[in-house]
């Protein structure tokens, strides 16, 4: 995988994932996009032709709602974030790679009652897909980030994970899909919260080097679903030189998405 990067402001940078075929601004000193938002988008099992539709929570600057679109050419993304400033870069990320027509973009917050949800432009079990990145950290118990527009991203307050399940599961359809990203150290909580939500829950562990164990865990699951867990062989990211393995790579460049099967 290669990352171009080009200054253009002060405050953004002008950044070129799946080898130039993407091209983003964000912000310099704010959150930006790491390889988490490339798997999820590889994740999410829309397939060709279908013409499904997909909710990103917390798309920030866009780029898995970016990256989902290039790689499928018939989904329709909505994505859905709480700071102004992170969706004003993402509506000029749409409009840069003219997806204008395929990604809607919503400011609400995922804790906002039905009603206002519904008036923001959110349907309640709407979605084929749901997907989301949910802040890694916990307040109070990590290093506080100095942007007050990355503490936002990174860090919630206790007990916001099931906020975002919570919001998950009323907003995708019966039967509908559910993908996740976050840190191996999270999955007993996060099984814990999706128990009787979602079924059919498979993981799919990312380890940073053969042997290593892994940081991150990918999650799909399915609404309404009584089939039972699954652990994943996963995949390992990066060569003992550092380099990424060639099916990491193949995702980083956008040239493969992830099947990670789950029994529905």
């Amino acid at each position: 995988m290669s990352l171009a990067r080009t200054d253009t402001t002060p405050a953004t940078t002008r950044d070129a994932f799946f080898d130039g075929k993407l091209t983003v601004l964000q912000p310099r000193n704010g959150p930006r996009a790491a390889i988490d938002a490339l798997f999820l988008a590889a994740a999410i099992p829309v397939a060709e032709g279908e013409a499904q539709t997909v909710l990103e929570a917390g798309t920030g600057t866009g780029i898995s709602s970016l990256a989902l679109c290039s790689r499928v050419g018939d989904c329709h993304v909505t994505g859905l974030d709480v700071q102004g400033d992170l969706l004003a870069l993402a509506r000029e990320n749409v409009i840069r790679n003219k997806f204008e027509d395929r990604i809607t973009l919503i400011e609400a917050d995922i804790t906002a009652s039905g009603e206002i949800l519904e008036a923001a432009g959110l349907l309640r079990e709407g979605y084929n897909h749901v997907a989301a990145n949910p802040p890694f950290y916990t307040r109070g118990k990590a290093r506080e980030q100095a942007e007050a527009i990355t503490a936002r991203a990174y860090t919630a307050q206790p007990g916001d994970l099931e906020k975002w399940i919570k919001f998950l599961v009323a907003m995708a359809a019966p039967r509908g899909s559910l993908t996740l990203i976050h840190k191996a150290d999270a999955l007993e909580d996060l099984l814990a919260l999706l128990k009787g939500r979602f079924g059919a829950l498979a993981v799919y562990p990312l380890f940073p080097k053969q042997g290593l164990p892994a940081k991150r865990v990918l999650i799909r699951g399915i609404k309404g679903s009584r089939a039972p867990l699954a652990i994943l062989p996963g995949m390992v990211l990066h060569e003992a030189d550092g380099s990424y393995t060639k099916q990491a790579d193949l995702i980083l460049c956008g040239d493969s998405g992830l099947h990670i099967s789950a029994q529905a």
